[in-house]
């Protein structure tokens, strides 16, 4: 089988990541299995080191769509599939994939859709951020890997696109790749001519704009792909369970989530004794242990409230943890948790706040 190549085009991008995976595989005659992204050894790697880093372009890709540049000397190396923690001036901790040219060590360059009814992230990248600023920058870090295999399929839906750039750049010489590429116009899928350059023999690309042809059919364009295929989805919830869903037989799922995925288990109500503090809260099974917390300790530290930052990181002196992260090592989670996102697996937790 062919390895991977390096990527030789100078380009780097990135979108809201996700940063929550599965792999999932299917065989003929058996349901299909998830597991999980291999967390760190109980030893751990350290959490990357955090570089400033300057904005030396901020200008509009697509509608909604901003690129911005950072730059700075000795960049940690990255591999397709790897994303960066963002610091913004607020304080906020945001997440958006790298795409281009792991062997450029002089910058990196995210892209960002504004959601108009997220909870600000987006809106301060867009309106506040511009040339000059410098941005403390945590990573990279990879929980969606490229991985060998004899063939591939890819399906993007709007800013996912960018984690998919720099793979369908690494691919082997020769290697066997289909792309479903999906938005709501023309005009917001970035990077799309740099995608229809990739297939410049025509065939292995499929662009559905909602506007002109509706939504796109995971279904017929997964179908009849070869034993083995392994197939990236990137964007929205309802994409990415269609794709899964409609899995052949024989190919393998990584997925990359623009939030956390919920789980049915566990959810339900359970108490949280603040120990310094001497509160007992009720965590109802719709909302955070976080919530529970800043409704009587509103100065309680967070920031991107879906497991990745690490602000909200709280020591637990009793209860078993319900982890939801992608981030504390297996040592951090013997005894901490992230209350933005972890949960209690019985019903009640004790927290040294």
């Amino acid at each position: 089988m062919a390895r991977l190549r390096k990527p030789t085009t100078l380009l780097f991008a990135a979108g809201a990541a996700l940063v929550v995976g599965a792999v999932r595989r299917r065989t003929s005659g058996s349901p299909p299995r998830t597991r999980s992204v291999p967390r760190p050894s109980a030893s751990g790697p350290s959490r990357p080191r955090a570089l400033t880093l300057l904005v030396t372009a901020h200008e509009r890709l697509a509608d909604g769509v901003v690129l911005l540049r950072l730059e700075g000397t000795g960049l940690p190396p990255w591999e397709p599939g790897a994303h960066l923690d963002l610091v913004l001036p607020s304080g906020l901790v945001r997440q958006y994939s790298l795409c281009g040219d792991p062997e450029d060590t002089s910058s990196y360059t995210v892209a960002a859709r504004l959601v108009e009814d997220g909870r600000g992230g987006s809106r301060e990248l867009h309106e506040q951020v511009q040339e000059g600023t410098e941005l403390e920058v945590r990573g990279p870090r990879n929980r969606f890997p490229l991985v060998d295999a004899p063939s591939y399929a890819f399906v993007a839906g709007g800013i996912g696109i960018t984690p998919v750039l720099p793979m369908l750049r690494a691919l082997p010489e020769g290697a066997e790749w289909r792309l479903l590429y999906g938005g709501r116009t023309r005009a917001s899928m970035p990077f799309l001519e740099e995608v229809e350059k990739l297939d410049a023999d025509g065939g292995r690309l499929t662009v559905v704009a909602e506007d002109e042809d509706g939504r796109p059919d995971p279904g017929a364009f997964l179908a009849g792909l070869p034993e083995g295929t392994a197939v990236y989805c990137c964007g929205p919830e309802g994409l990415m369970t269609a794709v899964a869903e409609r899995l052949p037989d024989g190919a393998a799922l990584h997925l990359e989530r623009f939030a956390p995925r919920t789980t049915a288990d566990g959810d339900g109500e359970f108490e949280v004794e603040l120990h310094r503090s001497g509160r007992t809260l009720t965590v109802p099974g719709d909302s955070s242990v976080l919530a529970a917390v800043r409704a009587e300790l509103p100065n309680t530290p967070y920031s991107c409230e879906q497991g990745w930052c690490g602000t909200c990181q709280q020591t637990v002196l009793e209860g078993e943890i319900d982890h939801r992260d992608e981030l504390l090592t297996d040592s951090e989670r013997g005894d901490s948790m992230l209350i933005c996102v972890s949960r209690c697996r019985g019903t009640r937790l004790v927290l040294d706040m």
